[in-house]
């Protein structure tokens, strides 16, 4: 098995993109919660939230990055990708209701190594830049992989 057998797409280059987009629902926060244990009252407390600088409910920072999850397993580098390092500032709150899109474009990729650089970006419906940064990832070959037939 060589180096390109990891990519299921085949091997990226420089300058390729992918994005994602999913609306934040009612219900993401109470289950990022049950999984997170985060109960900042950002998330519940409408007068907390009101009083603070963000002015409303928001979304904890794990569903907004989750987006980019998705992009780089599904997408961009594709199947059996995982993030060995991630540089992410978050820049604009996300809320219930908003519609996020989650948008990788690969700026490095090694030839030795199954490891591909992307920049990253969430970007909510209104176009404000939710979080941007940088990520590493590491790709491995899943011979036995089959697919959901959706790649």
């Amino acid at each position: 098995m060589t180096t390109n057998d990891a990519w299921p797409h085949g091997m990226p280059e420089a300058g390729d993109t992918a994005e994602l987009s999913r609306t934040v629902g009612p219900n993401d926060i109470a289950m990022f919660t049950d999984l997170s244990g985060d109960r900042n009252p950002l998330h519940y407390d409408e007068q907390a939230a009101k009083s603070s600088r963000f002015g409303e409910i928001v979304v904890q920072g794990g569903i907004t990055s989750a987006v980019l999850n998705a992009v780089v397993a599904e997408k961009l580098p594709g199947p059996g990708t995982v993030f060995l390092n991630v540089s992410w500032n978050f820049t604009a709150p996300a809320r219930p209701g908003d519609t996020i899109t989650g948008r990788v474009e690969v700026t490095d990729v090694r030839a030795d190594k199954p490891i591909t650089k992307l920049n990253s970006t969430v970007t909510r419906g209104d176009d404000t830049v939710a979080l941007e940064g940088t990520a590493v990832c590491w790709t491995m070959a899943m011979p036995d992989w089959k697919g959901s037939g959706d790649a």
